[in-house]
């Protein structure tokens, strides 16, 4: 899981999520002919008086404009302190714009091949990973967003198990089980300061695990992150997103969660990999991996 900017992302969700202008409900003032022929006893109906207010979002369906943007004080150890979850972060059930175009069709679909070299240059790996660029595929795959519809998103993983992983994903999109938002990390977003609330599910990232000096199985392109908001890591007072401590309650059933026995452990369980939520010193419910870790 990493911190991202989402200003760019918000600004595009803001310009689809805008309406066309209200008209205004105030008519031209009668003439006072047109005025004695009205009856003084008459009241309108309330489907015949236009309502001037607008339709207030379902909360939890648009994200907050301060989203990416509160950086959060860190610990000794470099990690943001954790905090209470805001209002507007319960309940999370939004979706950010696409970053790569619609794949084609109206169901699932997935395209992979080896990266090519602009996605390598936007990804986090460089020389020195423990694995090879070479053995990246880059995968495009279509998933169900939180609004109900059909989207594409990306990421770097190992190729050797780039279509089980597929096989996954076709699994929760028939399943309808929703992401906000399927993309590659970037170096600036993983060495962004903490902010709490990303929530971007991916595999690749050249980085050591927590709290470690051994690469993370994301380095080798072995894990992937889904939904990490409603999915968080806890170890002790540690959690990661560092505002996602509501959904530590594993007891609650909002979309996007993941649990025990559901389509995503199940799937995962199925091509082999291990859950972060079944760990005993932590839980990092978010986390799955070809290794168990």
């Amino acid at each position: 899981m990493r911190t991202r900017t989402y200003a760019a992302a918000l600004a595009a969700l803001a310009l689809a999520l805008a309406g066309c202008g209200q008209a205004s409900t105030a008519g031209p003032t009668p003439s006072p002919s047109a005025a004695a022929s009205t009856s003084a006893s008459a009241e309108p109906s309330a489907s015949d008086v236009p309502s001037s207010s607008p339709v207030a979002p379902k909360p939890g369906s648009v994200p907050p404009p301060w989203l990416g943007t509160r950086v959060l004080k860190k610990d000794a150890e470099g990690f943001g302190i954790a905090a209470p979850t805001p209002p507007e972060l319960r309940h999370r059930a939004w979706t950010l714009p696409d970053v790569v175009p619609m794949l084609p069709g109206d169901g699932f679909a997935a395209e992979v091949e080896v990266a090519p070299d602009d996605v390598i240059a936007r990804s986090t790996w460089a020389p020195g990973c423990p694995v090879s660029r070479q053995e990246l595929d880059w995968v495009r795959m279509t998933f169900w967003g939180f609004d109900g519809a059909r989207h594409t998103g990306e990421m770097l993983i190992n190729a050797r198990v780039a279509q089980d992983v597929v096989g996954v994903f076709r699994r929760l999109y028939e399943a309808r089980f929703p992401i906000e938002q399927m993309e590659i990390t970037t170096v600036a977003e993983r060495d962004a300061p903490p902010t709490g609330d990303g929530n971007g599910t991916g595999a690749f990232v050249c980085r050591l695990a927590r709290g470690q000096t051994s690469y993370s199985q994301h380095a080798y392109g072995l894990a992937i992150d889904i939904n990490p908001f409603q999915n968080p890591y806890v170890k002790g007072d540690r959690v990661i997103p560092e505002l996602a401590g509501w959904y530590l309650n594993r007891d609650r059933e909002t979309p996007g969660m993941i649990h025990d026995g559901d389509v995503v452990t199940k799937a995962f369980a199925d091509i082999g990999w291990g859950w972060g939520g079944d760990w005993n010193s932590l839980k990092d419910y978010q986390h799955f991996s070809e290794n168990g870790t």
